[in-house]
């Protein structure tokens, strides 16, 4: 009996960790790079970013920035529907996401920043419309503030870039925040995923594609870093206020993740020459679940 007890606990343990080598396995390497075929890899001051660009050739240049953890794929539709419409069409992975390198340094607002601006040199680009979604709102608001003369338009999509924080003192990451974070977060990280939906149940396959990313060493610290470097954007986004530079704001009308009324005074406050907008019948991404409205409200109006 004890020998069937010790043997089942054995297989126990086994498979668990079966399920937990999973992560976290994959460095991001030459020969990782390698293996890319989709786009391209630029090397940049602080690391290797992988992008892809269309219409080269174009005078009409955007900038699609992603959020806090889900890659330049969630950009699929509208990157597609630029290229269509003639658009000189660029999406990069932000470090620490994606097929970008994961650094062992602080991820911050500026470092996503300054990789954006770093890419654009390197393709010897002057001028851009910036599109921030979630957490990519920081980032555009951090470029037009570092860089504004490169900056033809900021459009913020369920922008994360006007809550108020209270960072800690110390931003550094232990290994043991990255080992409690796989073993607390991975296991459901993935189907997280679906709750920016509204309607979770027209996106099925989203949560498994996110599986993906939990392969690749770094992502746990890039996330958790990012996370503690979230401070007040208030000086940046009140300059952009004041600043010459045409923004837009645009919210799905159900976002649970980022809500709109949690900032709303604040944003009011800050930014009152924005123009606002917002998409029926969507969640945290609206460029994703109500694609009509929002491509129709991107290319016919803002863009225009």
């Amino acid at each position: 009996m004890k020998k069937i007890f010790f043997n089942t606990i054995f297989l126990l343990v086994f498979l668990v960790s079966c399920e937990f080598n999973n992560y976290e396995t994959v460095d991001k390497n030459k020969r990782f790079r390698e293996q890319i075929k989709t786009g391209n890899f630029a090397k940049l001051s602080d690391g290797y970013t992988y992008y892809e660009i269309k219409n080269i050739d174009s005078d009409k240049t955007l900038v699609f920035i992603h959020g806090f953890s889900v890659p330049s794929y969630i950009w699929d539709e509208t990157y597609y529907s630029a290229i269509k419409k003639g658009y000189k069409a660029i999406r990069l992975d932000l470090y620490g996401r994606g097929f970008s390198s994961n650094l062992d340094i602080d991820y911050t607002d500026e470092l996503f920043a300054n990789q954006v601006i770093d890419l654009l040199k390197e393709l010897n680009i002057k001028k851009a419309d910036f599109l921030g979604l979630s957490n990519g709102g920081r980032v555009i608001s951090k470029i037009a503030y570092l860089n504004p003369e490169i900056v033809d338009k900021l459009i913020y999509v369920s922008a994360n870039s006007f809550m108020s924080h209270n960072p800690p003192k110390d931003k550094s990451v232990t290994g043991k925040e990255i080992n409690d974070f796989i073993r607390n977060n991975y296991p459901t990280i993935s189907k997280g995923q679906l709750l920016d939906f509204k309607y979770p149940e027209n996106f099925k396959g989203w949560d498994k594609k996110y599986e993906d990313l939990l392969q690749y060493k770094g992502f746990a610290r890039a996330l958790i870093s990012t996370r503690k470097n979230h401070i007040n954007l208030d000086e940046e986004n009140s300059y952009i206020n004041n600043s010459k530079i045409p923004f837009f704001t645009i919210w799905g009308d159900s976002d649970s993740a980022v809500v709109y009324n949690d900032f709303k005074e604040k944003l009011n406050k800050i930014m009152p020459k924005r123009k606002e907008y917002f998409i029926s019948e969507s969640g945290h991404l609206p460029n994703k679940e109500n694609i009509s409205e929002f491509e129709n409200l991107l290319f016919e109006n803002i863009l225009k």
